[in-house]
């Protein structure tokens, strides 16, 4: 007998230490498989968006396309750090990661070279700290949201810090100027605060001194307000939108249903401004047509998706609202870039995720991924973790000869039957 319960003890032991070995390996499939798409379909139309421009300017057709396989090395291996780093480490290191992103901001503000009236980049163009900025914003807001989850009703301790942090943040960003990114972080800062469980009237008051404060700042701002009056006039009479969005309009008619073909598109080298990076929507509309760039927005639309479903089964607040705050993010990015190229929005400077020519979008987006993979296996050690211990309790009912223990009420129903 005692060799049995030896032997079933044992058995036990390698069962309930056999998950810990999957769990360390679980990962999302349907969230992998969309990023590895964008990923090996962004470098395909960074290659072909970027010959033309690369051959004139670095004297090599591949210059940016190499530097962009380079960009996704260093992301995806990011992702794989994060991926087995718990994100509650973020809680150690958000104030000190948010001081150093207000600094690379003010030095970017003061030093930055400028390049297409703007100066927005650090380290001879190649980085722009505002894409941090983006990434820090939801990681910070995340913790320090769900650390005042239970203040955020009193507007003292919920919307007032809230206003003053996003508006200092935005406001460093929109003086280099880019004024996309200041209002990506600020409709990120309000997402936030409506996921973390605000207070509806304190939700509504930041959206209408938002909307006022947006209005004023883009009118005053020369670029901000030409962009307007164009979108407006593009919206009366699409003959007079400005040239970025008629090249635009004109290379997805140009591809009809199912586009010219990898590689074949004109728009390209006939004017098309930035058409690896921020118009490269424009390009896979026309080397694709509308059925690729339709099942691009369901692959983005797939990636939400994924990241609320992480978000619902996160083991924590913390985790919900990162994992929907940085799904939210970088779907809105996409949807913006995607809009403005066919008029929708006015014309921004949103790159479109995994896909835009860049490191420093890439790399962000690719460690906010890295971060929901590591809540999803969070989520999948918890639920087996819950699981086992279910079967554990079932397990321990045993009886020392090895045979389920019957309750009383059980036994006597039984000898009444045989009797």
């Amino acid at each position: 007998m005692t060799n049995t319960n030896i032997k079933t003890n044992s058995s036990l032991s390698r069962a309930t230490a056999l998950p810990h070995k999957y769990v360390q390996i679980k990962l999302d499939i349907p969230l992998l498989l969309v990023t590895i798409t964008l990923l090996i379909f962004g470098a395909l139309m960074v290659y072909s968006a970027s010959a033309d421009f690369s051959l004139r300017v670095y004297g090599s057709m591949t210059f940016i396309f190499k530097r962009q396989i380079t960009f996704m090395l260093l992301g995806s291996i990011s992702i794989v750090a994060l991926m087995f780093i718990d994100y509650h480490f973020l809680k150690k290191v958000s104030l000190m990661g948010m001081i150093f992103v207000i600094l690379l901001l003010i030095y970017v503000m003061l030093y930055a070279e400028i390049r297409h009236g703007a100066g927005r980049a650090i380290l001879g163009g190649s980085y722009q700290p505002s894409e941090l900025a983006k990434l820090m914003t939801i990681i910070y807001l995340s913790i320090w949201l769900f650390s005042k989850k239970d203040q955020l009703s009193d507007i003292k301790f919920g919307l007032i810090p809230l206003a003053i942090m996003l508006g200092f943040i935005a406001g460093l960003i929109y003086k280099q100027p880019d004024l996309s990114a200041a209002a990506t972080v600020i409709i990120l800062g309000g997402i936030m605060f409506f996921l973390a469980g605000a207070d509806l009237k304190q939700i509504i008051l930041l959206g209408i001194v938002t909307l006022g404060a947006s209005y004023f700042f883009i009118i005053v701002n020369p670029t901000g307000n030409e962009r307007i009056q164009e979108y407006l006039k593009g919206l009366e009479d699409l003959r007079n939108s400005s040239y970025h969005l008629s090249r635009s309009i004109g290379a997805f008619v140009s591809g009809g249903w199912f586009g010219v073909g990898i590689g074949q598109s004109d728009t390209k080298f006939t004017g098309l401004p930035f058409p690896q990076t921020d118009s490269i929507f424009a390009v896979v509309s026309e080397e694709t047509g509308v059925v690729g760039a339709s099942i691009l927005v369901i692959i983005y639309v797939v990636f939400l998706w994924r990241s609320l479903v992480i978000a619902k089964n996160a083991p924590d607040g913390l985790g919900r609202l990162l994992a929907s705050g940085l799904g939210i993010w970088i779907t809105m990015e996409a949807f913006f870039n995607i809009g403005s190229m066919l008029g929708v929005f006015p014309i921004a400077g949103n790159s479109l995720p995994l896909i835009s020519a860049g490191g420093s979008n890439l790399i962000a987006t690719m460690i906010g991924i890295g971060i929901m993979f590591n809540i999803s296996r969070q989520s999948a050690a918890k639920k087996q973790e819950d699981e086992w211990r279910l079967f554990n309790a079932v397990v321990s009912l045993r009886g020392r000869n090895g045979r389920w223990r019957v309750s009383r009420n059980r036994r006597t129903a039984s000898s009444r039957r045989d009797t």
